[in-house]
């Protein structure tokens, strides 16, 4: 029998999966073929417990989200130019990984590094600051997105040397109608850092699975190009699935949801399963490039009912 790694490696490659893979993502995690390992940590002391190791805090607010930030870690070029990045604490950061992979058992083995790159430029200087940075301190705001990537890559030697199969980047570029940065000053400033980092992660036998939430349409074959394995399109419901299937349906393999803004939250049982069949239609082929992404979402309003119909609408998808 196809190990279920080897199956998530088949959709990923175009190289005809039996079925299709499948990722849980916040609970029931043995339930998919793909399992993840969460690589942030907060920083050290019991003191800063709940702060991250960039500096950044996130408050829960009792909404069932990952929480919203409270206070601003750089807030001026002083503090920010002498901003020294978090040491790599492999044996704290790698202490969960025996027991990790044997609940992995035979499933693919994916390493996040949670919130990344431009997200935590975002939450170390304020989203404002942030977009006035790229405009009026393209340079200052270079060295610090250096130091995040580079960071970054750091962790993923980590990984890489750890035995796992993905490395997994979590990076916001989209509203719910739109990009955040236009085009061109995205390709200018991040396009070649994100390249840097997806030629990395292949040369030490990483796959590179992005996420993105929001309108992400216009940089689709962007991310393609520079060799993002699995493209999370986070909201469909958003983005003009038909136009990014014309550019790119039998060369990309997606991760997909059904939409936790719209189907999933308010469907029928049958217009999950719809949903389901029309996102594969879409962004699917027979040989692969596709995996059913759940995620447990009663946060939003989410049922039980329809948390189960999602992932029965993903493996009814091979019958």
């Amino acid at each position: 029998m196809t190990s279920r790694k080897e199956l998530v490696r088949q959709a990923i490659h175009f190289r005809d999966p039996e079925r299709i893979p499948i990722w849980f993502v916040n609970c029931d995690q043995t339930e998919g073929d793909a399992i993840v390992y969460h690589l942030s940590l907060d920083m050290a002391g019991e003191a800063n417990r709940g702060t991250n190791e960039w500096g950044y805090r996130l408050e829960k607010l009792g909404d069932g989200t990952m929480g919203h930030p409270t206070t601003i870690s750089l807030p001026d070029w002083e503090t920010a130019d002498q901003l020294e990045p978090p040491p790599l604490r492999e044996p704290e950061r790698m202490a969960r990984a025996p027991e990790f992979f044997r609940l992995c058992e035979d499933r693919y083995r994916l390493a996040s590094l949670d919130l990344s790159g431009f997200t935590v430029y975002m939450l170390l200087r304020g989203f404002a600051s942030a977009m006035t940075d790229f405009l009026t301190e393209p340079q200052r705001a270079g060295r610090l997105l250096d130091m995040i990537f580079d960071w970054e890559c750091g962790v993923m030697r980590m990984a890489a040397c750890n035995g796992f199969d993905g490395i997994h980047f979590a990076d916001d570029w989209g509203t719910q109608s739109g990009l955040m940065i236009s085009p061109r000053l995205w390709r200018e400033l991040f396009k070649p850092r994100y390249r840097r980092q997806f030629d990395l992660a292949h040369d030490l036998g990483l796959e590179v699975w992005f996420h993105c939430c929001g309108n992400l349409t216009e940089l689709v074959e962007d991310f393609h190009e520079i060799g993002t394995d699995v493209l999370n399109i986070a909201q469909p419901n958003v983005v003009d699935v038909a136009a990014v299937s014309a550019r790119l349906r039998g060369k990309q393999c997606f991760l997909i949801p059904i939409s936790y803004q719209t189907v999933s939250i308010f469907g029928t049982t049958e217009e999950i399963y719809a949903e389901a069949r029309r996102l594969f239609d879409l962004l699917g082929t027979p040989t692969g490039g596709f995996i059913g992404y759940v995620e447990e979402y009663s946060c939003m309003g989410m049922s039980a009912d329809n948390y189960r119909a999602c992932a029965e609408a993903f493996r009814r998808l091979t019958q």
